[in-house]
């Protein structure tokens, strides 16, 4: 056991190293989406220099095995680097309570077994979201370049959307997202496979705030940086800025609003 300017010295380094390897795999994140975003736009070998189906920009993408696998990629790396930076106030606060246990020489994990726990929620919303792409794809209401062809399923989407932001489920999932102290006090499991299922836990009430809103991508383009950027501020906003609630029913009246108007055009 340390002294308790040790242990809060040691509290604010591991801080630092949790909040620059969260920076960092958003950074890689957005590299590679921006990559990505890039080649598609720009191939002109029909998607084959990044490994896509030919005709990527000209015609139906080819479901193949390779292709599935790609786009389940480009879904977990694009929700790792929307995600991450708005579950950092939980991420630090289980890497601080980790480090006080390990002064006092009880069990603890390390924090990244913690984040493993919400890649795996978000891998599983990855793996629904590339189904509802094909899906899609297959009824003829995404283009090519992943965009919606249809006003009425965008404007329904977007009316969807916006109902749920004003829902009871919304905000309870909110309201676990803006407690760390309250999640950690009533949801605390020891060991490796208990900080797995606590980050998966948390992932999922993550997921509860925004996964309609995630499919909004498939109205106004998947890979289109600006709205993936918008999305990913509005998450961050309802989750660690005073008054999130009210964000997040605001949007959702815009939501709606801009529904309808996607239907009256």
């Amino acid at each position: 056991m340390t002294g308790p300017h040790s242990l809060e010295a040691a509290i604010a380094r591991d801080r630092r190293l949790v909040v620059s390897a969260i920076l960092g795999l958003t950074a890689l994140s957005w590299a590679y989406l921006v990559w990505m975003a890039g080649d598609m736009a720009g191939d002109t070998t029909g998607g084959m220099g990044s490994g896509m189906p030919m005709a990527m920009s000209m015609g139906p993408a080819v479901w193949t095995p390779v292709y599935a696998v790609l786009m389940l990629a480009m879904w977990v790396v694009m929700m790792a680097g929307m995600m991450l930076p708005s579950a950092l106030p939980m991420i630090l606060t289980f890497a601080t309570i980790g480090r006080r246990r390990r002064d006092r020489d009880q069990p603890h994990v390390a924090t990244a077994v913690f984040v493993c726990g919400y890649l795996i929620a978000w891998g599983g919303f990855s793996v629904a979201a590339v189904a509802a792409q094909w899906g899609l794809e297959q009824a003829a209401l995404l283009s090519p370049m992943m965009v919606s062809t249809s006003p009425a399923f965008g404007g329904l989407l977007l009316i969807a959307a916006g109902i749920y932001q004003l829902t009871p489920l919304k905000h309870a999932c909110l309201r676990h997202c803006r407690s760390p102290f309250d999640f950690v006090l009533n949801r605390w499991r020891d060991g490796a496979a208990g900080a797995l299922r606590m980050g998966a836990e948390h992932g999922l009430y993550c997921l509860g705030c925004c996964w309609v809103a995630m499919a909004l991508l498939f109205v106004f383009g998947v890979m289109n940086l600006l709205w993936i950027a918008a999305l990913a501020i509005l998450v961050l906003m309802e989750k660690v800025v005073p008054g999130g609630h009210r964000i997040a029913q605001g949007a959702g009246i815009f939501m709606v609003a801009g529904g309808v108007c996607m239907l009256a055009s």
